[in-house]
């Protein structure tokens, strides 16, 4: 009986193991690190490489939907970020993982909601995971040197006109004027990426 019960205990430890294993995380993107490259498509199969945007001073890559009501309750406040920080030499890049929604969906989404901006299809969530992204929307600040400088949230509210942190633009701000960044990550939050079912 005892051998049984001890059996049963590592069975029970080495299934936990695993399971933990399985939920590590598979980031290779990490604060001030350098970001690999990576290479998407747009909605009009033009690819973009996200080094090809080290030219700028900075990169803001935004995991962004189009069903996710959180998501789109920032749609104009993301065009405003890339009207006020475009000018100022910061690149906007859109990413959609969801597996559900269409290279037709995003185009529609994108000129409906006057997205200037290319939002790239990321099929099967490959670089989601390699940024382990969670949410939409979800922010990434690489600077110039391709190195993460920001992660985290645009802002603390869904609604606008409870906003009282705007900690997308505080850090650009900051960034753009060479100062000290007033925070480095915050808790993103949204509709979870919906990603392909693995085995």
């Amino acid at each position: 009986m005892k051998k049984l019960f001890s059996l049963a205990v590592i069975a029970l430890v080495l299934a936990l193991g695993d399971k933990l294993a399985a939920r590590e995380p598979k980031s290779e993107v990490k604060l001030d690190e350098k970001v690999p490259n990576f290479t998407l498509k747009d909605f009009t199969g033009k690819e973009h490489s996200l080094y090809d945007y080290l030219k700028h001073k900075g990169i803001v890559v935004m995991f962004i939907a189009t069903q996710c009501p959180i998501s789109n309750a920032y749609n104009e406040r993301i065009v405003k970020l890339y009207k006020d920080y475009t000018p100022k030499g910061i690149a906007v890049l859109g990413i959609n993982s969801n597996k559900q929604e269409s290279i037709e969906e995003i185009a529609a989404h994108s000129k409906k909601h006057g997205f200037e901006f290319p939002v790239l299809k990321d099929w099967n969530n490959v670089i989601a995971d390699k940024f382990d992204a969670m949410v939409t929307p979800e922010i990434y600040l690489i600077d110039s040197t391709g190195v993460l400088r920001y992660h985290g949230r645009i802002d603390d509210s869904r609604n606008p006109g409870k906003v009282t942190q705007n900690d997308l633009r505080d850090v650009l701000d900051a960034y753009l004027a060479g100062q000290p960044l007033p925070k480095k990550e915050t808790k993103a939050f949204g509709c979870t990426i919906k990603r392909v079912s693995q085995s």
